[in-house]
């Protein structure tokens, strides 16, 4: 039955994929837009953190913690693991002088994990990278004869990846993704005058794709009986991806939509029909410490060199790219998991923060993000699977400089469900 429920969701979301709008944010002009979390809500609402492995939830940010996948002390019984996740983030943008509330649905990630024998597993999905999603507008000159700047953008990439998880050593574990970046950016500048009806017009494309690797590295010795040390090493390598750009300039007379003269810019001849976009390594340090399935408590540390960015033909004039950063702390407690008498002391709780320095500096301007997250894992049926419900509040930018500050309340849904796909027969 839970197979029959996997694949029902599987075919749900995945006609769903593309046809999302990932984002609202103003920020979202910005590189390859607005960065999705790329984690379960399991560990998106422990601040995002990912060092922490079981043997029943996927993690997409660790590959080493797909060794953990199955039941445990067990290798004749072979686990399969169901997850998805949807959100709806609800946000309120404040500039110094006006704000509006909008929001958006999106689906965060569609994964499977099989363990194929103790000590090894492997997975694939999909999940969205980035989103694009933003419409503002410029004002410049005195009233009356203001010239009118509209920028509006829509699209993301999203990463194809298959991992392997495999424990080489007592309480060493290795793991390896490969993601395959896919995607479409469109961008529009449209530029006008009060009181005039002729306009110009400026419409990009870049279709993406590329390849990445990220490894994974963790150490999990036991302290005693009932307490385990998690440490992991993670590195997402430099992606250089490739972009095929196609760009149309022109004019129009009262709308956008009413074009008058327009033309296929000749981007070969000089040299932006194919170009390169670099995301720089990150680099990420876990630590933690908890009694298993009971409670933990973790910190995360990461580092990118984000001044190594680029992107030729979607570049932005008063953008500058800093030295990226993000400390994360969260756990969960579980009170008693295998308890008969009480649903609520099987629940688990989760919660933690994130403080995240995103490298972008705007109109001299750093854009920072803070965020608060608390959640419930609710168990279902055998304890193996479970509904996992997220809430994080936060708030991103600032209203100096004119600027937008965001302020964000986003609720997300999980499901994570295991299956038993085959169990060795012993004859005796």
């Amino acid at each position: 039955m839970i197979r029959k429920i996997g694949f029902a969701i599987i075919c749900l979301f995945a006609t769903g994929m593309y046809a999302q709008d990932g984002s609202v944010s103003p920020y979202s002009y910005f590189g390859l837009g607005e960065l999705r979390s790329g984690s379960t809500v399991e560990n998106q609402m422990m601040g995002g953190i990912g060092m922490y492995a079981d043997s029943i939830h996927v993690n997409l940010t660790n590959p080493a913690a797909y060794s953990k996948l199955g039941i445990q002390g067990r290798d004749d019984f072979g686990i399969t693991t169901y997850t998805a996740g949807i959100s709806y983030k609800q946000t309120s943008l404040k500039s110094y002088t006006e704000s509006q509330t909008t929001a958006v649905t999106n689906l965060d990630y569609l994964s499977i994990g099989l363990s194929i024998k103790k000590g090894l597993g492997v997975g694939f999905g999909i999940i969205p990278y980035s989103s694009v999603g933003y419409n503002f507008e410029d004002l410049v000159g005195a009233e009356g004869s203001q010239e009118i700047n509209q920028y509006s953008g829509e699209g993301g990439v999203n990463k194809a990846y298959v991992s392997v998880g495999y424990e080489f050593a007592k309480n060493f574990s290795f793991g390896i993704t490969a993601n395959y970046n896919f995607g479409r950016i469109e961008t529009l500048k449209v530029q006008s005058t009060e009181g005039v009806l002729l306009g110009s017009k400026d419409e990009r494309v870049s279709r993406i794709n590329g390849v990445d690797l990220n490894y994974a590295l963790s150490y999990t010795p036991a302290i005693d009986e009932k307490h385990t040390l998690f440490t992991s090493l993670r590195i997402n390598t430099q992606a250089n991806l490739t972009a095929r750009n196609t760009q149309r300039i022109g004019s129009f007379i009262g709308s956008p939509t009413q074009e008058r003269f327009v033309n296929e810019v000749n981007l070969a001849a000089q040299g932006l029909e194919d170009t390169g976009v670099t995301i720089p390594t990150t680099t990420t340090l876990g630590v933690g410490y908890g009694k298993d399935m009971q409670w933990f408590l973790g910190l995360e540390y990461s580092f990118q060199k984000l001044t190594d960015f680029s992107n030729d033909f979607l570049e932005i004039n008063n953008l500058v790219y800093k030295d990226a950063s993000t400390l994360a702390l969260g756990g969960f407690y579980t009170p008693e998991r295998n308890s008969f008498g009480s649903y609520f002391k099987r629940v688990t709780y989760r919660a933690g923060l994130r403080l995240e320095k995103t490298g972008m500096y705007v109109n001299e301007k750093d854009i920072n993000n803070f965020g608060i997250t608390f959640g419930l894992g609710l168990p279902l049926g055998n304890n193996l699977s479970n509904l996992n419900l997220g809430f994080e509040y936060g708030k991103r930018g600032t209203t100096a400089a004119d600027l937008i500050e965001e302020s964000y309340f986003k609720v997300n849904l999980g499901l994570s469900l295991n299956d038993q796909w085959f169990r060795k027969r012993k004859i005796n």
